[in-house]
């Protein structure tokens, strides 16, 4: 590792004669300099006072672009030009490209060697030297340049020559490429800024998105739509011009003799200096979903899109929940408040209006291009009485501010039934619809999709620029003359029109006028919970990096002491400290925080002031029950100069490095330098919640508790765990209905189970769990398993480390609790089971979790768990169940099903934590398909070997500079 105390003493012939030989400052054009001596370079940067330099200068030196180039990158980059001028000349293309562009462009790259210039994070010195780990270390035969800076900005065209077009602040890329080629259509620019850093912007009228504005000296690349430029090709283009100098200062090219811009076309391109380009509004509708107010559009979110949303249209009023687990899917579910029907009977609902679920879902079926609208296939209300079942086929297609939809829709969606239905050459049964108002034939079940007569429904959006209002306009393809239990909605016009005021990134608020007799009220509230995260501001503060190792004759460190700072660091507890040859281990217990890495970097930084000199490797090992579980090796000196200096990409190698770990056996075989009492108790206090939605008694029934978690350790493998809950707060009282039900009762007792006691043991268990060889585990337990049942069980699985695949096998014999939640039983006991295949998949991070076995209530089926995971750690997915129990015995809903997302609490909390919130939802709660809810299930406990245990990091909401980015 380089002295980064040393401060560079060779600047470079050139640099030294200009210090030396009496130039005046004011002469000064440029820095130019070939590094001689190891240093810095912001020790470089102000032992050679460059800012002074620049300050006095007549053009002041451009520090912004700072050009870093090392001979072993300027070689690298050669086989990289090499290959790209072969693709240029030689690669086919659909549609094919001019020959005089390609040989134009071709000479234009061929002129241009490859400099070797590597990224720099600011040309500040003081700046650097204040963030030594972005402040890289020069080597002698490295080179500075610093160029004074330029009043233009360059548009290479595609037949190679370059336009250069005067500096204009704020100007973003359309501007400069309207200058150069009035009338061309780019949907693309490549943007090689002056501090070598590249941005890929869409420009074109239907795929224009928010952009930051050019700076002087930077390239621009924007083939025109049809010259036939793959955009591959066009990447590395952008990629080399990316490591040239700033624009506009050549002397040897045709640039230099080139004239500007002539006024005409500079006139002509000047709207576009001051327009900002913004990415299109994409907004709900009134059903949650992308679209305009009743209807739906085919736009989609990005991945990790969520929505709730409230909407009143009287006399609904719509409660929507919209997830987005991939680009091109999206899926959620409503609660529709139907304000002039009841419930039920007064008695057991008092005067609450009806409450109707549904599940919708969106496929997109083709992604837009400047030509070709962008499609998408719908199903509204899937499943459930079907009163506003319908589905859809739409497209849209974006024109500047302005968003057209197009779309056929059959059933709710389609009801003005104006358009015959093409399917009906199939067959027959398309020509009718079964009736939407809950009956067997409704229109939420499979017989009815896509059958009866369609409508056209359609409209457009548009966004004014630089205000956060979207107005919106449409033709509703439902007439309202056949809504639910027989309602007339009065419908006076088809057209339908709203206004959407974006109060933030996060929250909308949308008014209208709809049918030509109702009023719409709406707010959304919507956010990327792929970006969640939270600094850790209740963190305790980093200690200082100590760079040099102590003194080979440093006395041994007070471990105790260390264990105390790694404690105080990570929240974690040390169980022991070992020592193998060069090698310092670290085993910790049961770790629970959810990000890793500067948890990590943490404990090296302990480590490293603390280890003996000829220590090289710490390699932390975490433990899980008395089981090893992962070991992440932390290669010392490396990680040490990552934190130090910034290190170019082709000199980066792993400093940390998650492996499978020793066995337990083999660490208890080191000499131990410190080694923790073993603990027996643990205990929390702290609040509990639960809920029932939608049911008859009421929407929402509550309850507010207290509960003790507490644990008793036998052995490190052995332990008895349980729960006290005293329930403080809530509202059982109005809950009187208990749900009918054709099986035996193994969920449909809730109500029993919410409201007999108010102290309650929700469970109580004694487990076991070892290890068979390298990759399997067991666990024995038995005690009250779940609020619900109680019972013996034994549970196997193979996990290789690092594997995407595991397998798993339970077996349990259960007796049903009684309803106070004690040590009681009833009469009622059963045998389950369920064999279970876990499968990352690698694509787009699905994890499929398919089980198969006996439920119960003594059915038998497969449960299959679909999730879309993301960096945070957020998943967004839904479970389905079938057994071997007919609908009408399953009872309503048909099977069960549910949705839910995950969330790490490290991403919602101040400090470093594990664990999850888990938000379900279940439309119904029957029961069919029902599945043991034990403790300590042995895939969730080997976590740690998942091949993502260094994957997750704090989303971009963690950054408060995220947005300026």
């Amino acid at each position: 590792m380089q002295n980064r105390g040393a401060r560079g003493q060779g600047a470079g012939y050139l640099f030294s004669c200009l210090l030396l030989c009496g130039i005046p400052v004011e002469a000064w054009s440029q820095v130019s300099a070939t590094v001689e001596q190891s240093t810095s370079l912001g020790d470089w940067l102000v032992s050679h006072h460059v800012e002074q330099a620049s300050s006095a200068a007549k053009a002041p030196l451009y520090s912004h672009a700072l050009m870093w180039s090392r001979p072993l990158d300027r070689s690298l980059q050669e086989a990289s030009w090499r290959s790209l001028l072969t693709q240029i000349r030689y690669r086919p293309a659909r549609p094919a490209i001019a020959p005089a562009s390609r040989e134009g462009l071709y000479q234009l790259i061929a002129s241009r060697q490859p400099t070797g210039r590597l990224p720099v994070k600011s040309g500040d010195g003081a700046w650097l030297q204040a963030n030594p780990s972005l402040d890289p270390v020069l080597a002698a035969g490295d080179t500075i340049h610093i160029p004074v800076r330029p009043e233009t900005v360059t548009v290479i065209q595609e037949d190679g020559r370059l336009c250069r077009v005067p500096y204009r602040p704020e100007a973003e890329a359309a501007y400069y490429v309207s200058a150069c080629n009035p009338g061309v259509k780019a949907d693309l620019a490549w943007v090689a800024q002056p501090d070598g850093t590249l941005d890929k912007f869409r420009t074109g009228a239907w795929n224009r998105q928010a952009q930051t504005a050019v700076a002087p000296g930077a390239w621009i690349w924007a083939p025109a739509r049809n010259s036939g430029w793959p955009e591959r090709v066009s990447d590395r283009i952008g990629e080399f011009f990316a490591t040239q100098a700033p624009s506009g200062l050549e002397t040897n090219d045709s640039v230099a003799s080139a004239p500007n811009v002539a006024p005409p076309a500079l006139a002509a391109a000047a709207p576009l200096a001051t327009r900002r380009a913004q990415d299109l509004a994409i907004t709900t509708n009134d059903w949650g979903n992308e679209g305009l107010l009743q209807t739906p559009s085919a736009r989609m979110g990005t991945a990790g899109e969520a929505s709730i949303s409230m909407t009143n249209v009287n006399p609904y009023t719509r409660v929507n929940v919209m997830l987005h687990p991939l680009d091109w899917f999206e899926f959620g579910f409503r609660y529709t408040d139907i304000s002039n029907q009841a419930y039920g009977p007064a008695s057991l609902s008092g005067s609450q209006s009806y409450k109707d679920k549904s599940i919708d879902l969106k496929v997109r079926l083709l992604q837009e291009s400047a030509y070709v609208p962008q499609f998408a296939l719908g199903m509204v209300d899937i499943g459930g009485t079907g009163l506003f079942s319908g589905e859809y086929l739409v497209a849209s297609k974006r024109t500047g501010g302005f968003d057209w939809s197009l779309g056929l829709g059959w059933g709710y969606v389609g009801e003005r039934g104006n358009i015959g239905n093409p399917l009906q050459i199939f067959s027959d049964k398309f020509r009718t619809r079964p009736s939407g108002n809950g009956s067997d034939e409704a229109g939420g079940t499979g017989k009815s999709y896509f059958r009866g007569p369609m409508s056209v429904f359609g409209g457009v959006q548009y966004q004014l620029s630089n205000v956060p209002l979207v107005f919106k306009l449409e033709y509703d393809g439902n007439d309202y003359k056949h809504e639910p239990f027989d309602y007339d909605a009065h419908a006076k016009l088809p057209i339908n029109l709203g206004v959407v005021y974006r109060f933030n990134k996060n929250l909308d608020f949308s008014a209208g006028f709809e049918r030509g007799n109702r009023a719409m009220l709406g707010v959304t509230l919507h956010g990327d919970l792929s970006r969640l995260g939270t600094q850790k501001v209740s963190d305790p503060a980093r200690l200082p990096l100590a760079v040099p190792r102590p003194a080979p004759d440093a006395p041994s460190p007070d471990w105790s002491k260390t264990v105390a700072d790694l404690k105080a660091q990570t929240h974690w507890t040390v169980l022991d400290i070992g020592r193998h040859g060069h090698i310092l281990t670290v085993s910790f217990d049961s770790p629970d925080a959810f990000y890793r890495k500067d948890l990590l970097d943490r404990i090296a930084t302990v480590l490293h002031r603390d280890a003996p000199a000829d220590i090289d490797t710490f390699r932390v090992v975490t433990v899980v029950q008395g089981q090893t579980m992962r070991a992440y090796t932390i290669l010392r000196t490396p990680w040490v100069a990552s934190k130090t200096q910034a290190i170019p990409v082709t000199d980066r190698q792993t400093t940390v490095i998650a492996g499978a770990p020793p066995s337990r056996a083999q660490l208890e075989a080191e000499p131990k330098l410190y080694d923790k009492p073993f603990e027996r108790f643990f205990y929390s206090i702290g609040p509990g919640y639960s809920q029932t939605l939608g049911g008859p008694n009421g929407f929402v029934l509550y309850a507010v508790s207290a509960t003790a978690n507490m644990a008793l350790r036998l052995r490190q493998d052995t332990w008895i765990a349980g729960e006290l809950s005293y329930r403080l707060l809530d509202n059982y009282s109005h809950f009187t209905y208990t749900a009918d039900s054709n099986l035996p009762r193994v969920r449909t007792y809730l109500r029993e189970y919410m409201t007999t006691s108010r102290f309650t043991i929700p469970y109580l268990q004694a487990t076991h769990v070892g290890k068979l060889g390298t990759d399997q585990y067991y666990s024995v337990y038995g005690g009250l398993l779940e609020p619900m049942f109680s019972g013996v069980g034994a549970e196997w699985l193979y996990r290789p480390s690092n594997s995407p695949l595991a397998v798993g096998v339970d077996v349990n014999q259960v007796w049903q609790r009684a309803f106070n939640e004690d040590f009681d039983l009833r009469n009622y006991r059963t045998f389950t089971g369920h064999l279970t295949v876990y499968w990352d998949t690698g694509w787009n991070n699905v994890l499929v979790k398919l089980s198969g076995g006996q439920y119960l209530a003594k059915d038998r089926g497969a449960t299959l768990d679909v999730s879309r995971q993301f960096q945070n750690g957020v998943s967004i997915g839904a479970y389905a169940t079938k057994t071997n129990v007919s609908s009408a015995t399953f009872g309503e809903g048909s099977f069960d099903k549910g949705i839910y997302v995950q969330i790490p609490f490290d991403a919602i909390m101040g400090r470093s934590i594990g664990g999850l919130a888990n938000l379900a939802w279940q439309p119904l709660t029957r029961d069919g398909g029902a599945k043991l809810q034990r403790q300590f299930p042995l895939y969730d406990l080997t976590d740690d070997r998942s091949p993502k245990s260094l994957w997750y990091q704090p989303g971009a909401d963690a950054n408060v500079d995220a947005d300026k980015r």
